[in-house]
């Protein structure tokens, strides 16, 4: 790989219930270009993957409570119907995703993650894809529904799943870094 994302620092929007293999694949492929992935999230200490009754955790390294947006260069959103569903109905997380959108800063969402960005108001008029089961509610909320596996729409990054993560990983990476050089992100490169 030949991005350097040295100086970009990432934040990682879970709650309990998000899906393991959306977080480690692309923290660990950005981890491999430089970046610095930080685990924001509402819970205390770790955050559980899947179901609640997961042995598979992360530590937190950010308190949503206490968590700067300014502070990232970043954001990921990876799916899990549970984290999605806790993070929707939580305000401090909302306020981020819309900072990170109203500043056109590099988003990168996976799967049922859309669902945050359809609840910041953050994807009228924007190309996307994800979880299959949300093409009707990104559709209604002025969306144009992509299908494709991974969709690139200037500083946001969609992926429909598990399936996309390494191509996913490469896209968010590229606009990561086009956004650190100031080059910017085309337009649309799916």
């Amino acid at each position: 790989m030949d991005i350097d994302l040295t100086s970009v620092k990432l934040a990682v929007l879970v709650a309990d219930g998000f899906e393991l293999d959306e977080v480690t694949g692309p923290k660990e492929f950005l981890h491999g270009a430089g970046a610095t992935a930080m685990i924001v999230s509402p819970e205390n200490d770790r955050v559980r993957a899947g179901s609640d009754v997961s042995d598979e955790d992360l530590p937190v390294d950010v308190s949503l409570g206490s968590a700067d947006e300014s502070g990232f260069d970043a954001l990921l959103l990876p799916g899990g119907e549970k984290s999605v569903e806790r993070l929707a109905g939580n305000e401090a997380a909302l306020a981020i995703i819309r900072a990170f959108l109203t500043g056109d800063r590099p988003i990168g969402a996976i799967s049922q993650s859309l669902q945050l960005l359809i609840r910041a108001d953050g994807v009228s008029g924007r190309r996307v894809t994800g979880d299959a089961s949300l093409r009707d509610q990104l559709t209604e909320a002025g969306a144009e529904w992509v299908d494709k596996p991974v969709v690139v729409d200037r500083h946001l990054v969609t992926s429909s799943g598990k399936g996309s993560l390494q191509a996913f990983s490469q896209a968010f990476a590229q606009v990561c870094g086009e956004d650190k050089s100031g080059t910017g992100a085309s337009l649309h490169t799916d």
